[in-house]
């Protein structure tokens, strides 16, 4: 689950967490707040560790009283089949977006990765960048595993 507010831009190659690969958005990133009244400040290491992309920042300074939700959470899965031949390759990219640890939007975004667009996206800026960059995490995990799969076979 990653902060409502946080835009991240780009791979946190040198983060301190444990498990990196384990984090909401796949990997751990870097960015800026868009919390209302700080759009566009640039956290510090720790707040980006912290707060940024775990969600439920309630000790961030930024976070403002009033909002919707407290965390944005991702999960997603490659349609394929062989009785659709158009949905090789799209991603189907569900969003949990949570306020108090229960869901208060979902839904489902998809991404064609043949094409590189995304077929539907989300309203909310925040929300779409997120899905990005989980969708690039992704993406990135995948094209590992299947290296390692050639290269074990």
């Amino acid at each position: 689950m990653a902060c409502p507010f946080f835009m991240p831009m780009e791979k946190l190659e040198n983060g301190a967490w444990l498990h990196a690969g384990r984090l909401p958005l796949g990997c751990g990133w870097s960015g800026h707040c868009a919390a209302p009244g700080h759009e566009g400040e640039v956290p510090s290491s720790e707040e980006l560790q912290e707060f940024c992309n775990l969600g439920y920042a309630h000790g961030c300074a930024r976070l403002p009283p009033l909002r919707v939700w407290d965390s944005v959470r991702f999960g997603a899965r490659t349609i394929c089949g062989d009785a659709n031949v158009a949905s090789l390759g799209r991603i189907q990219v569900r969003y949990v977006c949570e306020r108090a640890h229960r869901p208060v939007e979902h839904g489902v975004l998809v991404f064609d990765s043949i094409k590189a667009r995304w077929d539907q996206q989300h309203r909310d800026a925040r929300v779409q960048r997120m899905a990005e960059c989980f969708v690039a995490s992704y993406l990135a995990k995948r094209r590992t595993q299947e290296i390692t799969q050639a290269a074990a076979s």
